[in-house]
Parts: structure tokens; C-alpha cells; sequence
């Protein structure tokens, strides 16, 4: 019932996310689809239900969003410093950033984080290796690859995936 009922929640957000009205018609059409969509998929939809969300998750969730927004908003100056200098250096190159994720929700949350922030693009997942195109290289060295790419998510993506 726990898993029925995340996924029911997780389905109607969604459909409060996309809808551009809150009238009791649109609320009503939303809550059945969710209901419907829900009692087909739950069993493959989550594993954990509500337990999910404990406190200590959602605290780690918060924090990693913060995380990301700071990495976003730095990528993005220093993308924009290359459009707008182009005389700054760009050394594009594809790296191999090794994980200590075993979790595959985890690597899929880190390779997608290391993709939303501009100048990196994961390229390709092998096992524990991510392949990042990188849009100015500035190690070969794997620990300097990790420590400048995508040590700060990593490390909250392990602890929420303990």
C-alpha cells in the first residue's frame, strides 16, 4: 500500500507540475489518471514507498540541490567567460570520471547532474566509469577529474544511497 501510495503522490505532483489551472474539474482529472496510472505501475515504479522520504533523505535532497545550483550557477559563468573571451583557453577532451557509486539510480542522478552543468556532457556509463566530454581539461590525473567534475555530488549521492 506504502508504494501505491508514493507512487499515486509522485504521479499527481507531476500532474500539478504540468497543468496550468487549479480548478476542482482539472484537480479531479488528475487525481483518477494518477490513481489509474498508479495501480498499474507501483510494483515497478519504486521499491522503498513512502520510506523514501525519511527525514534524513530529504534533508540530504536539499542539500544536494543546493549543491547543484552553486556548481550550475559557476559552470555557467565560466561558459559564458569563454563565449564572451574567446581568447580564453578551451582544451575539449573525453575523460574517464571513476565512481565509487555502486547504486545505479546513484550514477544515473550523477551522470545526469554532471550533464545539467554547462561545459560537461556525460557521453557514455560503463560499469562505474562515466565518459564526460569536458569542455576545457585541466587534469588527466583520475582523483583531479573526480574532485573537479563531480566529487560534491558524489558524496551526497553516497550517503543518501547508504
Amino acid at each position: 500500500m506504502s508504494r501505491f501510495l508514493f507512487t499515486f503522490i509522485v504521479l499527481f505532483l507531476i500532474w500539478l507540475g504540468f497543468t496550468t489551472s487549479l480548478a476542482t474539474a482539472e484537480l479531479i482529472t488528475g487525481a483518477v489518471l494518477s490513481l489509474i496510472i498508479a495501480s498499474f505501475s507501483y510494483k515497478t515504479f519504486t521499491v522503498e514507498g513512502l520510506g523514501f522520504f525519511s527525514p534524513r533523505r530529504v534533508v540530504l535532497i536539499i542539500k544536494y540541490l543546493f549543491v547543484f545550483m552553486i556548481a550550475l550557477i559557476k559552470a555557467n559563468i565560466d561558459v559564458a567567460k569563454r563565449v564572451i573571451s574567446p581568447k580564453l583557453p578551451i582544451n575539449p577532451g573525453i575523460v574517464e570520471y571513476k565512481t565509487q557509486l555502486t547504486n545505479p539510480t546513484a550514477v544515473t542522478i550523477l551522470a545526469n547532474s554532471i550533464t545539467l552543468t554547462p561545459g560537461t556532457l556525460t557521453v557514455d556509463v560503463i560499469d562505474n566509469s562515466l565518459f564526460i566530454h569536458w569542455i576545457d581539461v585541466t587534469t588527466k590525473d583520475p582523483e583531479g577529474i573526480v574532485r573537479e567534475i563531480g566529487e560534491d555530488f558524489e558524496k551526497i549521492l553516497k550517503e543518501f544511497f547508504k
